[in-house]
């Protein structure tokens, strides 16, 4: 718990990345306090994620399970189909003799509201429509200005504010995300065609879409499918065509003899539609007293389906790092050194999937780093370890 004394941390963006941080930094001992743009949790609520076992041991490292493991559904096994809906494999998925590392089906803004709950409860101050537009940096402390003409000064300031992170634009203005080759949709309905239960993730191997589907305890079905072509422009981002997009996604969908398109095609239910996204590699991370997080520093193509984990990842590690540093530049030079190769080895597996067209990959089943990694991260993980 953090003491009068305690070092004060301002972060930037309240999404996954930055409440997670807020809640391990608290742990460690630090005042937090979280400042989001947006002006309520809604944003994104009708995408759904996995978040894999690594990600849910940092959230058993920061004594966050049980508010995630509320909402959604665990995923205990992956289906691989062909083209023509033959079962090529059938296999556990992660851990799945300890409950609390098992994968997780949510959609990202049960995710967001659940951390944010968390967070509050634990005396988090939570700020929404908190616009940041400039900070200042120096040798006491790092200061933020919002549009509204407040402030807010601390030890460190941290930027978990996104793919299109402001904190990033202001310490990094030249390093900006491109595009990783693919179209993502998702999309959730529950009227979909039958299909054989819930408890897996089934990916099939399209011949013209990657494609991935879940289905709920209460018969809903998530799915997702990757579409190579080129990025759609802003204009076409900014539009809801939910028609639109089934429109396009049925006819390569139609090609195969999977569920595919039957799911696709129920009358019901959302579809949204993002460019696969990835930032470069070698992009600062921090600057004086101001560091990245989650998608603001790393963010990678979703094939993998990291994005949610590696974020949790952030949070505890960072906290371990700035609990156990005698100042800001040390414990940043310690967290970059932990999470670089990691981070960035996800950015180049799923950029490789993306940029591959339709080659199979899961957002479920291609994690950053290779299973020798698993003990590495492990010991980077654990509460109660250093990380030198």
């Amino acid at each position: 718990m953090p003491t009068a004394n305690a070092k004060r941390a301002v972060i930037i963006g309240a999404g996954i990345a930055g409440t997670a941080t807020a809640i391990a930094l608290r742990k460690a001992g630090w005042q937090a306090a979280l400042f989001e743009a947006h002006p309520n949790a809604a944003e994104d609520i009708g995408a759904f994620l996995t978040l894999a076992g690594n990600g849910m041991r940092a959230l058993a490292e920061l004594d966050a399970t049980d508010p995630v493991t509320a909402v959604g559904f665990p995923l205990t096994s992956l289906r691989v189909l062909d083209a023509r809906g033959t079962e090529l494999a059938h296999a556990p998925l992660g851990d799945v003799a300890e409950p609390a590392l098992r994968y997780r089906c949510l959609r990202r803004g049960e995710l967001n509201a659940a951390l944010q709950a968390e967070a509050v409860r634990r005396g988090i101050p939570l700020r929404h429509g908190a616009r940041l537009v400039s900070l200042s940096d120096g040798p006491a402390g790092v200061t933020a200005r919002f549009a509204d003409g407040t402030t807010a000064t601390a030890d460190v300031l941290i930027g978990a504010d996104g793919l299109n992170s402001t904190v990033r634009r202001l310490i990094a203005p030249g390093s900006r995300p491109g595009y990783a080759g693919q179209r993502v949709f998702y999309g959730c309905t529950g009227t979909a065609p039958a299909t054989d239960g819930t408890g897996h993730i089934t990916m099939v191997r399209g011949s013209a879409a990657a494609f991935g589907f879940a289905v709920s305890p209460a018969g809903e079905t998530y799915w997702f499918a990757r579409v190579a072509g080129e990025p759609l422009t802003t204009r076409e981002l900014a539009r809801p065509a939910p028609d639109v997009w089934r429109n396009q996604l049925i006819p390569l969908l139609r090609e195969d003899s999977t569920p595919a398109a039957g799911i696709v095609a129920a009358p019901t239910g959302t579809v949204m539609v993002t460019n696969a996204t990835e930032m470069p590699l070698g992009t600062p991370w921090h600057s004086g007293r101001t560091l990245l997080v989650g998608d603001a520093a790393h963010a990678a193509s979703p094939a993998t389906g990291q994005g949610a984990s590696t974020a949790l990842e952030d949070a505890v590690i960072l906290a371990k790092a700035l609990r156990d540093s005698p100042d800001p530049h040390t414990a940043f030079t310690l967290y970059d050194a932990c999470r670089r190769p990691r981070v960035e080895r996800n950015i180049t597996v799923s950029g490789g999937i993306s940029r591959a067209g339709h080659a199979p990959g899961s957002p479920a089943t291609s994690p950053p780093a290779p299973r020798t990694d698993d003990d590495t991260l492990h010991r980077q993980l654990a509460w109660d370890t250093s990380l030198g």
